[in-house]
This record gives C-alpha cells, structure tokens and sequence, in this order.
C-alpha cells in the first residue's frame, strides 16, 4: 500500500457527510487530519463523532497545516474556486464539490493555479463513475453507436427546491439555481459520453415560478439549510441548446420545480447504429437486428458502488501517481463556460458564441 494521504476537510454540511465523509473514513490509504466549518459548533462535533483530533472554522488555519497532504472543499458554490485556489497555493492537492466555480473566470483561476502549483486538482464528477456510465463509454467506444449526432440530457424535479432561503437560492453564493447545480452532473457525463466535443453556441431561456411554494416531495428539497423570509433570486428551471464544432447538438433540461408526472434524470443519445437512454440509472438501447427493430436493457451485475466513492478513490490513485486522471481543471473550465453562456443567453434572449 502507498503511503496515506492526509486529509483536510473544508465545508462539514450535509454534502460531505452524506456522500464524502464515509469513503474517506473506509479508503485505506486516506486519513482525516482536521474538520473545518464556518459553523465552529458544526465543525466540532463531525470532528468528535468521527475521532478526529482537530477542527476549525477558519480554513486558512487549516491551510497552515504541515501534515495535510490534500484539501476535500465541500462549501456552497461561491467558495469553491477561493478555497481551491489558497489549498493550491498552500502546496495541497484538491477535491472540490462541484460546480467549479460560479462563473468562467474564477473557474480559470482555480485551472492556471493548478498548473502552476504542480499539484492535482480535480472537482466531482460522481456520475461518470456508475457502472451504466462505464458500459455506455465503453458501447461508445467499440463503435456500436456509430456516429453521435444529437442527445438530450437533464435533471427534472416536481418539487425538491434544496436549502429554500439559503445559499441554494442566492446567486451571489451559488451562482444560479439549478442549471449550475444539477446541469453540471448530466451536460458534463453527456459530453464526455460524446468523446468531449467543443461547443460553438449556446441559446437558453431560464423561469423562476416556484419561489412562494413551499411544497416538497424530493430527497434532495433536504440538502442545504432553509431559512424563512430568506433569499431567492436563482432560477427555478432552466433549458438550454448547445452546437457542438463536430456538428451535434444537445438540448438541456434542469429543473428544481415544476408541473410534471415524476423527478428524472436521463440522458438520450442518438447515434447512425444506435440510441440509447440512461432514465435514473437504468440503460436501454435502441437499434435494429436482423431487419426488426430492437429494444435492449444490459443487466448491471452486482451491487453498484457508491459513485461519489467511486470518485474519491479516483482521486486518490492520481493522488499516489497510479493513474491519469480522467476529469481534469479544463473540463470545468468548459462546463462552467456553458453554463455561463445559458445564463447570458436567457438574459439577453441571444445565442451566444463561444471563442
């Protein structure tokens, strides 16, 4: 085994604990040397419930740390490319929670300080690690798709608005509503499903309709902190169109709220051999055999992992020099230019470029 990677946590909410604090507890090679939360009292008892000796509620304390190997950033969205950057410049490798960052520029940031540390940085891209992301890469790559032409992707809830009031709902903390929070996942897994093309224009057109309901019938309405008389200046769906310079497209859909039959999140890809649509993890694929039309649902053997673990060992074996890592700081500098360009887009009722 090599040797451990000493951990410092930044952001003690109910992202890290929910889906980072239990594989960093169980990776072998990974130890947790402190907590640190701008809720001090948060800080503390994550720290003793899980028998870790230090915490704080300053992160550049934190930072001083000589025996932190690696930073794990699980704050609200304004804070990821700020921590990110002074971990990077404190000699300190980094996982970050996605997005990236809340707007192309800082997202740069966190990318050229990266480069110049010599340090990995790598932000969470969970959804590229479950087995139906990993047989659909692979179906991609042995050709079975043929040329990939068109999709869709999106992440759609009836009512499950997170932290209602809170950080969620500020755009000055978390950059915008669901399209920055839920579009990250699935435009990201689609493009890299679509062998990364670069985008040349955007179009999209954002609504915010579901501020005054307080109705809730999703898991994730629990994620952040509500708060009463709180703000909500974020979308609360968001579509969206992107050209591809390969000459496909995607279309996007993400929402927090709004009138339909159930939550789903899916991707459909339409290729000259073959389609197919992954809808809450399941896969079928559309083709044709032997002159009929044909319809195949692939048998995922085995319990799957928990994707986020998935991704953290990930990190970890770039971290210990094993691997390459697959999701690098200029993936998220194009997810965060993309979703940028939806914003201004709907703003300005424009396509917009890309350079």
């Amino acid at each position: 085994m090599s040797r451990k990677i000493r951990m410092g946590i930044v952001g003690a909410g109910n992202i890290f604990r929910a889906a980072h604090l239990k594989p960093l507890l169980d990776h072998p090679e990974v130890e947790i040397i402190a907590i640190c939360d701008i809720n001090a009292k948060r800080a503390e008892e994550v720290a003793r419930e899980n028998g870790i000796a230090n915490f704080y509620s300053d992160y550049r304390e934190l930072l001083k740390r000589d025996d932190i190997d690696a930073v794990d950033v699980c704050t609200s969205n304004l804070y990821h490319s700020i921590i990110s950057i002074a971990a990077l410049q404190a000699g300190k490798h980094v996982f970050c929670e996605k997005p990236d960052a809340v707007n192309p520029e800082e997202a740069q940031k966190m990318a050229d300080a990266a480069k110049a540390s010599g340090k990995v940085m790598m932000t969470m891209r969970n959804n590229r690690f479950t087995p139906a992301a990993k047989f659909l890469k692979r179906f991609i790559e042995e050709g079975h798709m043929g040329e990939i032409y068109t999709g869709r992707c999106g992440w759609v809830r009836r009512r499950g608005i997170p932290g209602k009031g809170g950080w969620f709902t500020t755009k000055e903390l978390s950059g915008g509503g669901p399209l920055i929070d839920l579009g990250v996942h699935f435009i990201d897994l689609t493009m890299w499903l679509m062998n990364n093309p670069k985008p040349v224009t955007v179009s999209g057109a954002t609504y915010t309709k579901f501020a005054n309901n307080d109705l809730a019938d999703s898991v994730h309405s629990s994620f952040g902190e509500k708060q009463e008389n709180g703000t909500f200046d974020v979308e609360d769906l968001a579509t969206g169109f992107i050209r591809f310079n390969s000459g496909a497209s995607l279309q996007v859909e993400f929402s927090w709220a709004s009138n339909i039959g159930e939550e789903m999140n899916f991707i459909e890809l339409r290729g000259t051999k073959a389609g197919f649509r992954l809808k809450n993890g399941v896969v079928e694929v559309f083709s044709e055999t032997s002159g009929q039309l044909t319809n195949v649902m692939p048998v995922m053997k085995g319990t799957p992992p928990q994707p986020h673990g998935e991704h953290i060992k990930h990190f970890i074996d770039v971290v210990q020099g094993r691997v390459e890592p697959t999701i690098t700081p200029e993936h998220g500098v194009e997810m965060i230019k993309i979703l940028s360009a939806i914003y201004t887009s709907a703003d300005t009722g424009r396509e917009v470029v890309l350079p």
